[in-house]
């Protein structure tokens, strides 16, 4: 089905298709890295490459969420038929261009701007196409499902990132131990939203054979375990902030991670999982544990 409306519905239809939280987390932890890239010694700030990484990466976001509607009509008419493929607002050919063009805007860009943002590129690209393209598919594997999103996230963007904004002529510096911590709580945050997304999506991964931790575990070990995931990161952050991180401002990691445990346990607490709405809530604060990470993390490296 074709899209209906005007222009301004079809900017409506595409700027949903985008997945506009994921993009916020892209954004804010291109901007977090560049942050703390910048506070390394020798290491100067430019807007012009900042600017050009977060275009080639929200080319490839789109690619990964547009692929993974594209071949998920059928389950999103059930689990969220208010996304534009699977309501009509958008039709196929429109999502497969701006898919493919959001590809390719994002290796263009990154193969101008050196190896690290390159690499960094096609490798969440190559990441997204077998996580919802067959024959692999892996999101139908909760293990390596989770695991795809959280190596992206995780550990592809913050190494490879961090690499790309603290090179400095022809040297990059090397990777210091607060982005190990940083990405060790980061692929526990996208571990959680990869398990958490799959909550209000039961009834339709199970119709279609997709069998998630929370299709197998039930919705509260699922949160149960994600709580406790995320509770060993934080402290594990604070515990790093106290024996001493080089580079980071101990009382800001300390107080910001801990604060963010307390909010995750309030929230924990709060979240009814007989409500739909109320667990949508609980997955987009989870989002937002993930974009406040990208706050606290810099600040605590830029005040040290």
């Amino acid at each position: 089905m074709q899209p209906t409306g005007g222009h301004k519905s079809a900017t409506l239809a595409l700027f949903r298709f985008s997945r506009p939280h994921t993009i916020v987390g892209t954004v804010l932890s291109l901007v977090g890295l560049s942050a703390i890239a910048a506070a390394e010694p020798g290491v100067t700030f430019s807007f012009p490459r900042l600017l050009l990484a977060i275009v080639s990466a929200l080319g490839v976001n789109v690619f990964i969420v547009g692929l993974n509607q594209i071949t998920d009509v059928p389950i999103d008419r059930i689990n969220k038929p208010e996304l534009p493929l699977a309501s009509g607002a958008m039709g196929r050919d429109s999502a497969w261009s701006a898919t493919l063009l959001g590809l390719l805007v994002a290796v263009l860009v990154a193969a101008s701007q050196g190896r690290f943002l390159f690499i960094a590129i096609i490798l969440a690209a190559s990441i997204g196409a077998i996580y919802s393209l067959e024959p692999v598919r892996i999101k139908r594997f909760p293990l390596w499902a989770g695991t795809s999103i959280a190596l992206v996230r995780g550990v592809v963007v913050n190494l490879l990132i961090f690499l790309h904004f603290s090179v400095n002529s022809s040297s990059p510096a090397g990777i210091p131990s607060k982005i190990w911590v940083l990405t060790g709580v980061v692929l526990g945050l996208s571990l959680v939203i990869a398990w958490y997304k799959d909550i209000p999506d039961m009834a339709g991964d199970r119709r279609y054979g997709i069998w998630t931790f929370s299709a197998r575990l039930g919705a509260r070990r699922v949160v149960q375990l994600g709580a406790s995931l995320l509770s060993v990161c934080y402290l594990s952050v604070a515990a790093a902030g106290w024996i001493g991180l080089p580079g980071v401002n101990p009382g800001v990691l300390i107080a910001s991670h801990l604060a963010l445990l307390a909010a995750l346990w309030v929230a924990t607490t709060r979240v009814d999982l007989s409500d739909p709405a109320s667990v949508r809530s609980f997955y987009m604060f989870v989002w937002g544990l993930f974009f406040a990470e990208y706050l606290a993390f810099p600040a605590a490296c830029l005040l040290t």
